[in-house]
């Protein structure tokens, strides 16, 4: 035999590859978060995985995230060709990052045949080029929602976010968190007050965004790099470690405004903060689920107003699990008009190593099969079929045995796959019209007339 060059097979590092019962609890997920999103009535899109270069570095768009390119590679044989729409200049091309800049291009390609507000949700997976480490990954899934309006948005949509992500994790169950709200504009205005120079507020809001990475100390050592005074440097900290409840530290925000030399982008953001705060409380989310906290900062700089992170409690190492906020001009790169919006994005990948690596979810049976119907005899291998079939028009998810083998090989073959019970019908039970039900999970079997089977398994069930 000829030698075979050895190939190397395994998954590339930061692009991850389920096992059954992971895949099942991904749909799982997805299948919670997609109707929590269409109860509020975002529809779903898809863009495409590949964008313009120049779309994705639009303005800034791009910020601390690294790029993959995408350039034809062509086969031995074929050489002398040459894709000139993959070479740099206009028709650069680029895997996606996130969901946001993309829908601002959808909007910009499709503007006179959506209704706004546009409401829509992604599933999509984007891509990366960060160095791949643990809940770090290349290639993941974010699961988004935006609204974006024409010229104007009612803040009630960033209100009405918070309550979607209160359902969302909710409905997974996974222990207390909260939506730890904060508006930039407040951060704006209160940098000027300070007499921060324009050019520099933005990487002071980035150096903000990193507190909890890297600690006060370092965050001080960062804004002092930036020119930043110690006696500024130290009002800023004291700014986003003011604390409280909600109406604690409303009322001290109120007070300190009150005394800041500009402080009209620092007003707008407040009056802002309250109004998505009364709609939040509206919405009938439980004040244990939101808390305002002033070192939210989001580090892409399109965002421009409302931002939100979303904590685990007692799993803050996890960091957020699901961000977004309001953006004015994103849209309005690729478009002379005003288009506000504000979104929300789960990292569902990242969520899921997360939350599996913590003990906090467990992946699911590796089959969603409820029922294996085992072979006993080929030759009855006719009712089996039969008796499948009507389980599954009754809706219950069957794997039928088409091999004959012991009957305690297939009951170890159902238990490995998460397969709970066995349909057991031999000769003696076809001819009388019955079956025996044994579920592997506590040894008991039972007899069942074959019309009463999907009755009897459903009520094993609930």
């Amino acid at each position: 035999m000829a030698k075979i060059d050895k190939i190397n097979f395994s998954t590339p590092s930061g692009f991850t590859e389920y096992l059954p019962g992971e895949k099942r609890l991904e749909v799982y997920l997805l299948d919670i978060i997609r109707r929590v999103f269409e109860s509020y009535g975002f529809t779903p899109i898809e863009t495409p995985a590949v964008e313009r270069l120049e779309v994705l570095q639009a303005k800034g768009n791009q910020g601390d995230n690294i790029i993959y390119g995408i350039e034809p590679i062509l086969p031995p044989n074929r050489q002398a060709e040459k894709d000139r729409s993959g070479e740099a200049g206009s028709e650069a091309r680029a895997l996606k990052f996130d969901q946001t800049v993309p829908i601002a291009a959808y909007i910009a390609r499709h503007l006179n045949e959506l209704t706004f507000p546009f409401a829509r949700y992604q599933m999509d997976m984007v891509f990366r080029g960060e160095r791949a480490k643990d809940g770090r990954f290349r290639q993941f899934r974010q699961c988004d929602i935006d609204v974006i309006g024409r010229g104007k948005l009612s803040l009630l949509y960033d209100a009405q976010m918070s309550a979607i992500i209160t359902e969302i994790f909710t409905a997974i169950n996974i222990g207390d968190f909260v939506i730890r709200i904060n508006n930039r504009k407040m951060l704006t205005g209160f940098f000027q007050s300070l007499g921060i120079a324009e050019n520099q507020i933005k990487s002071c809001i980035g150096i903000i965004d990193n507190l909890e990475k890297i600690g006060v100390t370092k965050v001080k050592q960062e804004l002092e790099k930036e020119g930043i005074s110690p006696e500024q440097t130290q009002k800023i900290i004291d700014f986003i470690k003011i604390t409280g409840d909600v109406d604690d530290i409303l009322d001290k925000l109120k007070h300190l405004g009150e005394s800041l030399a500009e402080n009209s982008a620092f007003s707008l953001g407040l009056t802002e903060l309250e109004t998505v705060i009364t709609g939040v409380r509206n919405l009938g989310v439980p004040a244990k689920h939101f808390a305002i906290d002033l070192s939210i900062a989001r580090g892409l700089n399109y965002y421009t107003g409302t931002v939100y992170e979303t904590t685990l409690l007692g799993h803050e190492s996890l960091g957020s699990i699901c961000s977004g906020g309001r953006y004015e001009e994103l849209v309005g790169t690729f478009l002379d008009e005003k288009m506000p919006g504000v979104g929300i994005s789960i990292g569902l990948t990242r969520l899921i190593s997360r939350l599996l690596k913590a003990g906090i979810l467990n992946q699911l049976s590796s089959s969603p099969a409820q029922v294996m119907v085992v072979n006993m005899q080929d030759n009855l291998m006719p009712i089996y079929l039969q008796v499948s079939q009507q389980l599954r028009q009754a809706g219950i998810n069957v794997i039928t045995n088409f091999d004959q083998r012991p009957l305690g090989k297939q009951f170890q073959l159902a238990d490995k796959q998460g397969i709970p019970l066995c349909v057991i019908i031999g000769s003696e039970e076809a001819a009388a019209g019955k079956s025996s039900l044994k579920d592997l999970r506590t040894g008991e079997q039972v007899e069942v007339m074959l019309e009463d089977l999907a009755k009897e398994i459903k009520q094993i069930y609930g």
